[in-house]
């Protein structure tokens, strides 16, 4: 029931060969490996000096200012935006309301 049965390839003369039997190997216990001295790390270790210090702060740096500038542009993008919707329902509203009073 639990040895595997391989599927045969049928021949183009119709003889069908007979499922090879796999017979199950016993594994035998040998001695166990012997443990590590120490874990190794899983990965290397970076010492901060001065220079990379300055470099790290001086990359925030660069990243806080260009993400602050898109949000500022974005935002004024939508006030600008918000400020023309407003002139132009202004408008509109006159040019409606000078209308009725024409009829």
């Amino acid at each position: 029931m639990f040895q595997p049965k391989i599927p045969t390839m049928p021949q183009p003369s119709g003889l069908v060969t007979p499922p090879a039997v796999v017979q199950p190997t016993t594994i035998t216990p040998g001695t166990p490996a012997p443990a590590p001295a120490a874990p190794a790390p899983s990965r290397p270790v970076v010492q901060l000096t001065p220079g990379t210090a300055v470099a790290f702060v001086g990359a925030g740096t660069a990243v806080v200012l260009v993400v602050g500038t898109v949000l500022v542009s974005l935002l004024l993008a939508v006030a600008v935006t918000s400020a023309s919707v407003a002139v132009c329902a202004v408008v509109l509203r006159s040019l409606i309301a000078s209308d009725a009073k024409r009829r």
